[in-house]
């Protein structure tokens, strides 16, 4: 095992080698800057369109349902028909949702009955969710095969920590550069405008990762076979994953109840905008281009956490760093209801809250290390399956909390993180890494 010496380095002694990574990368990096200009930024649209928290909430739930039911039939289908086929597909799916989302004020809303009052759903939003979804969710077995096809049993934790630093890279951008947009024109407009862009990236990736790709040496797995198959693996799910399952399912359910409100609490319930200093021009910034800088924050903490924790994962153990990354999920949501209405204490949290993407490369590597090679992907794909089911009523529970009062939200939200955290801490089995 060699230590990187910095951050650049680390993530060259990873990728130079093995272009599918590269090629993947760059693949993720257009995605999720894609993704993560819009998405963060969607609660507040939908409130601007008229929906309200428990709306809100059920759009949360439903990105959790499609996250759940997504990464098993896409492992399925990515180890049936190869990586390169199955991204390609997810990825104009996606193109295509960026589109309809862009398109949500034309399409317009429906008005439903609810048992305190109309709800106002906003249907290009709720559609184009389920096109969204599809290279994210989809393809999340095919990019996990990826990276454990192409680096040794002994780097895995490196490996993925090269393919995230990249996609989280995208994640700094992303909400930076929608910040900038938004500081110039009105929320709607500006969003709109930002929807458009992202589409144009998703095609771009998608039309990158299918010329790109080399397919050749790729194992193609059993042809589909139903839900036969699906009992199958779920016996099959190696038991070193299980309770990390129960643990991840727990601290994942109590993210999914404040995800959403997050940028609902700093723009409309904390309403925090930030001054620039004198010599920066003293330009004031209002809450919703404030919030993407926030954002900004939490990826730049994450961007230099990552490799130096992978490295350290692959060297000790993945159980630490993971345990680690669980404590900052469960501790940032009662911490921000908490908080003044100060940027600088925000500014303090959201980079408390980048720390907990330090332990994603060892999550990952701890789930695909056990998989069979030709069927990583379905591994993956079953683990997510079982534990986004499971988190998938955490935001429709989270926004009937929110209604009743914020901070019970977010303090229920952190006690059930704290239970999943100590449940891994305690039960979970610590495995060195394989080689």
């Amino acid at each position: 095992m060699r230590w990187p010496s910095s951050i650049a380095d680390g993530l060259w002694i990873d990728v130079r080698r093995e272009r599918d990574i590269v090629v993947l990368s760059v693949a993720m990096f257009t995605f999720s800057l894609a993704f993560q200009a819009t998405s963060r930024y969607l609660p507040r649209y939908l409130s601007v369109l008229g929906a309200g928290a428990v709306v809100i909430g059920l759009f949360g739930s439903l990105s959790s349902l499609l996250a759940a039911l997504y990464p098993y039939p896409g492992g399925v289908i990515a180890d049936r028909v190869g990586s390169r086929r199955a991204l390609t597909a997810f990825g104009v799916a996606s193109t295509v949702g960026f589109l309809l989302w862009a398109l949500a004020e034309p399409i317009g809303t429906l008005r439903l009955s609810g048992p305190a009052g109309p709800l106002v759903i906003p249907v290009g939003i709720f559609v184009g969710a389920v096109f969204v979804q599809a290279w994210r969710s989809l393809g999340l077995g095919a990019t996990f095969a990826v990276v454990k096809q192409a680096v040794p049993p002994d780097r895995l934790a490196s490996g993925f920590a090269s393919t995230e630093t990249v996609r989280r890279l995208a994640f700094l951008l992303g909400p930076v550069l929608a910040a900038g947009v938004l500081a110039t024109m009105t929320f709607t407009r500006g969003f709109v405008i930002i929807l458009l862009a992202a589409a144009t990236v998703a095609a771009v990736g998608t039309v990158a990762q299918h010329r790109l790709y080399d397919a050749a040496d790729e194992p193609i797995g059993k042809p589909l076979q139903g839900l036969g198959q699906l009992r199958r693996d779920l016996r099959a799910l190696p038991a070193a994953l299980r309770t990390l399952l129960v643990a991840d399912a727990c601290v994942r359910f109590a993210n999914g109840m404040v995800y959403v409100f997050f940028v609902i609490v700093v723009t409309e319930f904390l309403a925090v905008g930030l001054r620039l200093p004198a010599a920066l021009g003293g330009r004031a910034i209002g809450p919703d281009p404030f919030f993407g800088l926030l954002l900004g924050v939490e990826m730049l903490i994450a961007l230099a956490a990552m490799l130096p924790m992978a490295a350290v994962a692959d060297r000790v153990g993945y159980k630490p760093v993971v345990a680690a990354g669980f404590a900052v999920y469960a501790l940032f949501p009662v911490l921000l209801i908490s908080a003044p209405a100060d940027p600088l204490v925000l500014i303090a949290l959201f980079a408390f809250s980048g720390l907990r993407f330090a332990g994603l490369p060892a999550h990952k590597a701890f789930i695909i290390a056990p998989a069979r090679r030709g069927a990583g992907a379905t591994t993956v794909g079953v683990y997510y399956l079982i534990r986004n089911l499971v988190t998938v009523p955490a935001a429709a529970v989270g926004g009937v909390l929110y209604a009743v009062s914020p901070t019970v939200a977010f303090t229920a939200a952190s006690v059930v993180g704290l239970v999943g955290t100590a449940i891994f801490l305690i039960a979970a089995p610590a495995p060195a890494p394989a080689g």
